[in-house]
C-alpha cells in the first residue's frame, strides 16, 4: 500500500520511507532467522525501536502530511461508522423534491439504546463506488435530504450525529443550476434553529462549505488526522500563487489541522486516533471515537432546547478574529 505521506519531498517523507524500509528489512531478516534463539529476541527488540520511530513520526505530522492521511483511500466512512457505533440504521432516501444523493447518508438509529440521526458524506472505495457516490460531492439534492431528514429529528426530538468527509459541494453545472449555493446557505441557516443537540464529527476532509452544510453543530469534534478548512490547499494555491504545485506551503498557510483550528476555537475536541492512523483500524477509531460523542451528547441532553439553541447561536458568533 502507497505511504499516506509519500511524494511531499519534505523531511517527513523521507523518514516514513526510511521506517518502511527498516520494517521490510525487519520482516526479511526474520523470515531468514526463524522464530527461536537469540535472532529472535534481537528482531524483537528491533520491532520496538521501529514502533517508537512511528509513535514519534505520527505525532509530528505537518498540515500536508496530515491532509493526506484524511484523504487516505482505506480511511473508514460514514457506512463503516454506523455499523461500529449505532444499532437498527434505517436509511431515509430522497430530499422530496429532485432525486436521491447517494453521496449523502441519512437515516435513523440508535446509539447507546438512545434513537438518533446519523447524517453523513459517503465516499467509495473503488471506482465504481466512487462514481455512484460522486466522490463524496453533494449536489443541492443531498443537502436537502440531510435537512429534510434534520427537521424530522427536529420534530421528534432525536439528536443528531453528523460525520463529515468530503472534498466539497459538487462544482458541476448541474448542481449550480439546481441551486447549489442557495441549498448551502439555507441548510447553514436551518440547523441554528433545529432545537434538538447536533453533534459534528469531522473524520476525513472538512472541505469548504460542502462541509459545513452540514456541520453548524453544537460540537464540533476532529479525528486527529483530519482537516476542516474554506478551500483546499490546491485551490488555495491556484487562486493565491497560480500554481497547484504551491499546495504544500497554502496547507500550512491555511491552518487546516485539528490542533490549528482547536486553538483558534473553531472546534471543541481532537479525538486521537490508532496509531498509524484510522485507516489500520476501524475499530479502534470507533472505540477512541465513541466517548467522545457520548460525552458531548450527555453535556446537551442536559440543556433544554432554548439553552441548546441559545448556545449555538453564541458558539458561531464568537468564531472569527475582528480587527478595528
Amino acid at each position: 500500500m502507497r505511504s499516506p505521506v509519500d511524494g511531499s519531498g519534505d523531511e517527513q517523507s523521507r523518514r516514513q520511507r526510511e521506517i518502511d524500509a527498516l520494517e521490510r528489512e525487519v520482516a526479511d531478516f526474520g523470515r531468514l532467522a526463524g522464530s527461536t534463539g537469540a535472532a529472535a529476541e534481537e528482531i524483537s527488540q528491533i520491532r520496538v525501536q521501529i514502533d517508537e520511530l512511528k509513535r514519534d513520526f505520527y505525532a509530528n505530522l505537518g498540515p500536508w502530511q496530515r491532509l493526506q492521511m484524511a484523504r487516505h483511500p482505506q480511511r473508514p466512512y460514514t457506512d463503516d461508522f454506523i455499523r461500529l457505533l449505532f444499532e437498527n440504521f434505517s436509511e431515509i432516501h430522497g430530499d422530496r423534491n429532485f432525486a436521491d444523493d447517494p453521496a449523502m447518508l441519512a437515516g435513523m438509529a440508535r446509539f447507546h439504546g438512545r434513537p438518533v440521526l446519523i447524517v453523513g458524506n459517503q465516499k467509495g472505495r473503488d471506482t465504481k463506488q466512487r462514481l455512484a457516490r460522486n466522490f463524496g460531492q453533494s449536489k443541492p439534492e443531498g443537502y436537502r435530504k440531510a435537512l429534510r431528514a434534520m427537521h424530522i429529528a427536529g420534530k421528534f426530538n432525536r439528536p443528531i450525529f453528523v460525520f463529515v468527509d468530503t472534498p466539497g459541494a459538487y462544482p458541476g453545472v448541474d448542481g449550480e443550476e439546481r441551486g447549489q449555493a442557495e441549498a448551502i446557505a439555507y441548510n447553514i441557516r436551518e440547523m441554528a434553529r433545529i432545537p434538538v443537540p447536533i453533534i459534528i464529527a469531522i473524520t476525513g476532509e472538512g472541505g469548504s462549505g460542502g462541509a459545513l452544510a452540514i456541520a453548524a453543530g453544537d460540537r464540533v469534534l476532529m479525528l486527529e488526522n483530519s482537516v476542516y478548512s474554506v478551500i483546499s490547499p490546491e485551490g488555495c494555491a491556484s487562486i493565491l500563487w497560480r500554481d497547484s504545485t504551491k499546495a504544500e506551503a497554502a496547507a500550512k498557510a491555511l491552518k487546516i489541522t485539528p490542533t490549528d483550528l482547536l486553538g483558534l476555537k473553531l472546534v471543541d475536541e481532537i479525538v486521537p486516533e490508532p496509531e498509524g492512523g484510522a485507516h489500520t483500524d476501524y475499530a479502534a477509531t470507533a472505540r477512541l471515537l465513541d466517548p467522545a460523542l457520548s460525552r458531548a451528547l450527555d453535556e446537551l441532553l442536559a440543556l433544554s432546547p432554548e439553552e441548546i439553541l441559545a448556545q449555538r447561536y453564541e458558539k458561531f458568533r464568537r468564531m472569527g478574529q475582528f480587527f478595528a
